[in-house]
């Protein structure tokens, strides 16, 4: 991982390396949240009267989704405990670089998860084929917001008329906002 310029006006290291795992840290309560809601439903389910009638494949799909989403939550959670294990020991730098490892990883799981759920439940109510093509249509709308527009917008050109009017109203050019 190459070394991150500092981006804010007299920013020092160590605060550059505070807000961004503050910034972290924020992004991760959002996350947190949706897996918690997932899991939860997750975790009911198989004591629900209908969870008897599932087939076979739908019992695999479901552990599949519940395993993910266990994954995601342990991912999305790691970077607090990260903290605690490392805290006052002055390795902010290591612990953002996990951190960020640990919430892309969370993210990748909550996708297999949420794809996973949404298969399970259109295939108990609708026909497979069309059950497939929803799940498909799913994992290509959440990899085309989380993965998708973000890996094109890294080269985007910076005064676009949004990032001018931020910087027209903060004082302060594109280049120096984090994105």
């Amino acid at each position: 991982m190459a070394p991150e310029k500092p981006r804010m006006k007299d920013e020092t290291e160590k605060q550059r390396w505070d807000r961004n795992f503050a910034d972290l840290l924020q992004e991760l309560r959002v996350a947190q949240t949706g897996i918690q809601i997932l899991f939860a439903f997750l975790l009911t389910l198989p004591f629900s009267s209908g969870f008897p009638k599932v087939t076979q494949f739908q019992k695999d799909t479901y552990v599949v989704a519940l395993l993910a989403a266990a994954g995601a939550t342990a991912m999305i959670i790691a970077p607090v405990a990260f903290h605690r294990a490392l805290f006052r020991q002055g390795r902010k730098p290591e612990l953002v670089r996990y951190a960020h490892r640990m919430a892309s990883g969370g993210l990748a799981f909550l996708l297999v998860s949420m794809v996973a759920s949404v298969l399970l439940i259109t295939d108990f109510i609708l026909a497979r084929p069309i059950a497939f093509i929803f799940s498909a249509l799913t994992a290509i709308f959440f990899v085309t917001f989380w993965a998708g527009i973000p890996w094109l917008r890294r080269n985007w050109i910076e005064d676009d008329s949004e990032d001018a009017d931020y910087a027209q109203a903060s004082g302060e050019s594109p280049a120096d906002r984090d994105a």
